[in-house]
C-alpha cells in the first residue's frame, strides 16, 4: 500500500460535502469553526474569491482546494466593491446550495464540506500539516486533468441531489484529499508536505518507516536507505518533509500504534515493541503526549463507541 492510502486507512477518515456556494461579486460567507476531530475544506471549481482563516488571507482560484486541520472559523469572500450582500441558503437531501442575495450572476462555484477523523492516527496525521492548507491541484496537468474529471461529477451529482447523492459526494471529497496529501508543497507558504516528499530518495525514507515502524531506523539507516551522506539526508528531509527525523519517527510509529490499539487485541505491551518502543512505559509517555489520553483508555473508548454504533473518534483533552 502506498503511502497516501496507507495515511488515509489508519486515520478512519470520513468526509461530508455540507453546502455548494454559488456566490456573485461583493460576497462575504462566514463559517463557524468546527468541534475537534473535524476540519473544513473548500473546493473551488470555478473563479476566485479570498478565504480568510486567522491572519491568513488567501487567494484561491480554479482547482484550488483549501484544509484547515485546526478547524478554526473563517470567511470566504469574493470580489467587488460597496457594501457585502447576503446570502439565501437553500435546503437539499444531500446538501444546501448558498445564492448571493438579490439574485444576480455567480462567479465561484465552491464546494465545502469537512473530514472527520479519528482521535489516534487521524489526529496526528492531521496536526503534522499546514494550517491553513491550500494546495492548486490545477497547476500539475496530471493532477488538473483528474480535479476536472472529479468536478464534472460533482456537478453532476450536485444537479441530481437524490438517493445515493451524500454517499458518492463523501466519496469524490475523500478523492480529493488524496490528492491533496500527494501533493508536495503548499501554495500559500511552499511549506512541504512530508504525506508527499518530491525528493523520491526522502519519499523511500519515509514509506520505508510507515511500512516497518518497528524497525531499528536509526538516521545511519534512513540515510542509507535514501542513499545519502548523513549530513545530506538530515538536510533534505528537514526541506523536503518540514520536520525533524525524531518528530516524524514519533509521529509514524504513534500512528501505527493507535492503528493497531484500535484493530487488534494486541496488548499495549506487544504493541510498544510493534512499533519501535523499548518499554512500556515510554511508548505509554509517548502516547498520551501526543494523542491526549493513554493507550489503554484509547482503546477502551474506541470499543465503547463501536459498541453505541457511534463514530470512533476520542476528543483530545
Amino acid at each position: 500500500m502506498d503511502t497516501v492510502s496507507r495515511l488515509l486507512h489508519m486515520a478512519r477518515i470520513t468526509a461530508s460535502l455540507d453546502k455548494r456556494c454559488l456566490l456573485g461579486n461583493s460576497t462575504r460567507m462566514s463559517v463557524p469553526g468546527r468541534p475537534k476531530l473535524e476540519a473544513p475544506f473548500h473546493i473551488l471549481l470555478e473563479g476566485k474569491c479570498h478565504l480568510q482563516v486567522g491572519a491568513a488571507s488567501l487567494e484561491m482560484g480554479p482547482g484550488d482546494v483549501v484544509l484547515i486541520p485546526s478547524g478554526a472559523p473563517h470567511r470566504v469572500i469574493t470580489a467587488g466593491t460597496g457594501t457585502y450582500v447576503g446570502i439565501d441558503q437553500i435546503a437539499g437531501g444531500a446538501f444546501d446550495t448558498l445564492r448571493t442575495e438579490q439574485g444576480g450572476e455567480a462567479v465561484i462555484d465552491l464546494f465545502c464540506g469537512h473530514y472527520r477523523f479519528d482521535a489516534g492516527a487521524g489526529a496526528v496525521l492531521f496536526r503534522s500539516l499546514p494550517d491553513p492548507l491550500h494546495v492548486s491541484l490545477g497547476q500539475s496537468p496530471d493532477s488538473a486533468e483528474l480535479l476536472r474529471r472529479v468536478s464534472d461529477l460533482m456537478r453532476g451529482e450536485a444537479r441530481h441531489d437524490g438517493s445515493g447523492s451524500a454517499a458518492i459526494l463523501s466519496a469524490l471529497s475523500t478523492v480529493v484529499l488524496a490528492m491533496v496529501l500527494r501533493s508536495s508543497r503548499d501554495a500559500a507558504t511552499t511549506t512541504a508536505l512530508w504525506t508527499a516528499a518530491a525528493d523520491e530518495r526522502i519519499a523511500e525514507a519515509v514509506e520505508g518507516v510507515l511500512r516497518d515502524p518497528g524497525a531499528d531506523w536509526t538516521i545511519d539507516r534512513l540515510s542509507r536507505t535514501a542513499g545519502m551522506s548523513r549530513a545530506t539526508f538530515l538536510r533534505h528531509f528537514g526541506r523536503e518533509t518540514g520536520m525533524t527525523v525524531g518528530t516524524f519517527l514519533a509521529r509514524a510509529r504513534l500512528m501505527a500504534a493507535a492503528d493497531l490499539l484500535s484493530g487488534t487485541d494486541a496488548t499495549v505491551a506487544t504493541v510498544a515493541g510493534q512499533v519501535g518502543y523499548a518499554s512500556e512505559s515510554a511508548f505509554s509517555r509517548a502516547f498520551r503526549d501526543e494523542v491526549g489520553t493513554t493507550p489503554a483508555r484509547y482503546r477502551r473508548d474506541q470499543k465503547q463507541m463501536r459498541s453505541q454504533n457511534l463514530p470512533v473518534r476520542t476528543l483530545r483533552a
